[in-house]
């Protein structure tokens, strides 16, 4: 889907890493071919925001694997090829529930959607739409978001 960005591109703020208080988090670009040309697939957040679907890294799984399994548990992505490198990421600042905030580096992994399903861990929790990348980069509000999808 994207050209080829090397190295890696990063946007958002204060990018790349500078800040030792950060987190890092991994995130799914989960595309297909639509009926317009390519095509993304968006979230919505607890917060109602239009993100990538993301989470944690985990102990037990490389970056690209806790990817494809958030896509899964946040927007039912059953089949795709995930990337085993990350195609680039963003810098935005991730709010926890108790109000406190962090920068968080987020490693964007890209997947190439073959099946999708209706029932999935997070379905009635969350939103997902697919949508061309120029409709998302108006949707999202996150700006390193949004200035990572300009630069597909």
């Amino acid at each position: 889907m994207t050209k080829t960005l090397n190295p890696p591109v990063w946007t958002g703020v204060d990018a790349p890493f500078s800040d030792k208080a950060s987190v890092s988090q991994v995130a799914a670009l989960c595309w297909r071919d639509g009926k317009d040309g390519r095509e993304v697939l968006l979230v919505k957040s607890s917060r109602g925001r239009w993100i990538l679907p993301k989470g944690w890294p985990m102990d037990d799984r490389t970056d690209a694997q806790a990817a494809k399994l958030e896509a899964w548990e946040e927007a039912g992505v059953k089949r795709g090829k995930v990337a085993k490198v990350p195609i680039g990421g963003f810098v935005t600042e991730k709010r926890f529930d108790d109000g406190t905030t962090s920068l968080c580096h987020v490693s964007v992994f890209e997947i190439g959607v073959k099946e999708m399903t209706s029932r999935y861990p997070e379905a009635g929790l969350r939103q997902r739409k697919w949508m061309p990348v120029k409709k998302a980069i108006k949707k999202v509000d996150d700006a390193g978001l949004k200035a990572f999808l300009k630069r597909l």
